[in-house]
């Protein structure tokens, strides 16, 4: 019998594990193991050392699959012995060296770019950081489109923010150059340039998918993004 890899499935900035939630039935009725871990969403290299950490402990082959942000991070942690695949969802998919700024910077602004907010936290012994968020009234434009309308309310006012550090941290490695990698592309996204998800995964060789979907592609497009990842889980069972 086929052993079908673990499930690892990372969320993005501004969201939380919480956002595969029509995703995650479906894969645990497919007799699947999952995992969505809650990324600290403190800095690239961090929550990629995090991930990795969890990776490490599962016993056994381990599919990869990161949202928006969380695709940066599973190219840094992907590079995990047991990582038999990647799966990209409206992502950004980093080459070694390159930064979240570097890769946005190529192209046209996002209307995303627009609705950011910035706050500061306290850090002990160092000077505050800062988080991004996005507008609350901004949010369900920018996020979530076709998205149902009260979900989104709670979205915009329970977001995970990202430290603003993170954009500029560069990729220590690429995974991706050898595992076998999936990304999907949100065509309506309005959170990340369409053209960054589609440079990102043409530069890997991905196997590329399109749907027409806001940035939560799977709060939007939840029966594409599970009919992909069972594309991924066949392909990656040894």
């Amino acid at each position: 019998m086929p052993t079908a890899p673990t499930v690892v499935l990372v969320h993005g900035a501004f969201a939380d594990a919480s956002s595969f939630g029509p995703v995650v039935p479906a894969l645990l009725d497919d007799g699947l193991s999952v995992v969505a871990p809650a990324l600290p969403n403190r800095s690239l290299v961090a929550d990629s050392a995090y991930i990795a950490s969890i990776v490490r402990q599962i016993a056994g082959p381990v599919l990869l699959v990161g949202h928006s942000y969380g695709g940066a991070v599973i190219t840094v942690a992907g590079a995990e012995e047991n990582v038999v695949g990647l799966v990209y969802l409206a992502a950004y998919a980093l080459d070694e060296g390159e930064s979240l700024g570097e890769l946005q910077g190529r192209f046209d602004d996002p209307a995303l770019a627009a609705a950011l907010v910035y706050k500061p936290f306290p850090q002990a012994g160092q000077a505050d950081g800062t988080d991004v968020y996005v507008d609350v009234a901004r949010f369900p434009d920018v996020m979530a489109g076709g998205v149902d309308p009260e979900l989104a309310r709670v979205l915009a006012v329970s977001q995970r923010p990202l430290t603003g550090v993170a954009f500029g941290e560069k990729a220590s490695t690429a995974a991706w150059r050898d595992r076998p990698s999936w990304g999907l592309v949100a065509t309506s996204d309005h959170a990340i340039n369409p053209e960054v998800e589609r440079f990102g995964y043409s530069r890997a060789g991905m196997n590329v998918t399109e749907v027409d979907s806001s940035h939560l592609v799977m709060l939007a497009e939840p029966k594409t993004v599970v009919e992909l990842l069972r594309d991924a889980v066949r392909a990656t069972s040894a």
